[in-house]
């Protein structure tokens, strides 16, 4: 395993079709001539367990494939190892899940073949990693596209319970669920870099990469290798323009809505003052009830094999 890449597949990724189209993606490796390891997942935290293993035997390059789940995993695998003077393998992702919103926000193409032939002939390079403590992780988990508070987090939580939809259009409908189940915004203070803003807000987005749900793009400009986090806080609205607001996030041009306000930093603590926290990161359940966060970043600490102009293909 040491001197192949490790190919970490979720078979159960996208609600079972990465299981089947998996016959497809190893045609693909050979045709491209990729020799690897695989290992198929078989239960939640199987693809972290991997990862770490696959750091201790020096593997060079770790391939997640999967959704966003699987990516967020693999790299609390590779972040979480001690490294016993072996080099952190390299992270690749092959995206067969369903909102591959990591894989888009590191200019990994969402075409398959195209994925392959990145993994084959793409450019290394370093990009940041997030880590939040609080919830169910007092001790802390790492994130590689971003963290989702309130509304956001509560639609991802409906978007699971809707067993008859794939991909975007899931998400699309819990949309529509949460408008009535969370219109009332908590009151939240947030520390940014040492300033402290206390309001209510419907949803607060800290963004490493640039879009969640497979089509929501909460930070547009934001850029995964800046050395800062990206945040999309959207204050109260009243219910009847939770919809319209939520299509100006699927164009990304929330910025100039005046319930919005965009901003950068590298340390952020969220209270809940009034209310509770639900809160996700890369789709994984960080908390339902929450009461306090704290998100950092660690500026080039992984590297990953992308397009080589750094732009989606």
């Amino acid at each position: 395993m040491a001197n192949k890449p490790l190919i970490i597949y979720n078979p159960t990724a996208n609600k079972g079709n990465a299981g089947k189209i998996l016959p497809v993606v190893e045609t693909m490796l050979r045709e491209a001539g990729v020799e690897y390891d695989l290992v198929l997942t078989e239960g939640p935290e199987h693809a972290q367990k991997l990862a770490k293993q696959a750091v201790d035997e020096g593997c060079p390059l770790v391939v997640a494939a999967g959704g966003d789940g699987t990516v967020n995993e693999v790299i609390n695998g590779l972040m979480q190892t001690d490294l016993n003077h072996n080099g952190r393998p390299a992270l690749a992702v092959l995206p067969v899940g369903r909102g591959n919103d990591f894989a888009y926000g590191a200019d990994i193409p969402m075409e398959l073949k195209e994925a392959v032939d990145i993994l084959v002939n793409g450019q290394r390079r370093s990009i940041d990693i997030g880590h939040v403590i609080g919830g169910d992780y007092p001790q802390g988990r790492y994130f590689g596209n971003g963290i989702g508070l309130g509304f956001d987090a509560v639609v991802g939580f409906e978007a699971a319970k809707l067993k008859w939809l794939n991909g975007a259009a899931s998400y699309l409908v819990a949309v529509f669920r949460t408008i009535f189940l969370y219109a009332k915004a908590p009151v939240y203070e947030v520390l940014l870099d040492g300033e402290t803003v206390r309001q209510p807000y419907l949803m607060v987005s800290i963004m490493n990469g640039r879009r969640m749900g497979g089509m929501f793009h909460m930070a547009p400009a934001s850029e995964n290798n800046d050395g800062a986090l990206d945040l999309c806080l959207a204050g109260q609205v009243p219910q009847i323009k939770i919809l319209p607001l939520a299509v100006k996030f699927i164009s990304g041009t929330q910025a100039g809505h005046p319930a919005v306000r965009m901003a950068r930093a590298r340390c952020i603590t969220i209270q809940a003052v009034e209310g509770s926290i639900p809160a996700h990161a890369d789709g994984e359940t960080i908390c339902e009830k929450g009461q306090v966060l704290t998100i950092e970043v660690f500026p080039a600490s992984l590297t990953i094999i992308s397009c080589n102009n750094g732009k989606q293909i």
